[in-house]
């Protein structure tokens, strides 16, 4: 008997990354990868994800700074938190944008 593959569902939302004054390891660019397309269980018409990483006054804490804007069919969505880490920054950008996606799709479906 045969097992049927399983179908991986096709993202096709395009995540771009910038990482101003600083390099973003291979690590680094994977969380963010990862983190951002899980937004999509929350609303499929995504288009483009813009992820802007920077470090803000060097050497003090809480000087991670993470912005992503989401271009979404009929509009725009956008979140910026500062952490101690970038993953915690970008962490909390897509806690915000979970929520705002929800609240999109709720009045999309009331219209």
């Amino acid at each position: 008997m045969l097992i049927p593959e399983l179908k991986k569902k096709e993202v096709f939302m395009d995540i771009r990354i910038q990482s101003i004054h600083f390099d973003a390891t291979a690590k680094l660019e994977a969380f963010v990868q990862k983190k951002v397309a899980k937004l999509e269980q929350y609303f499929d018409g995504i288009l483009l994800a813009e992820v802007t990483l920077k470090v803000v006054k060097p050497e003090t804490a809480q000087n991670k700074n993470a912005s992503i804007k989401l271009k979404i069919k009929n509009g725009e969505l956008f979140a910026e938190k500062i952490g101690d880490t970038f993953e915690e920054a970008v962490d909390e950008c897509a806690e915000a944008l979970s929520k705002q996606l929800l609240k999109f799709k709720e009045k999309a479906r009331t219209k």
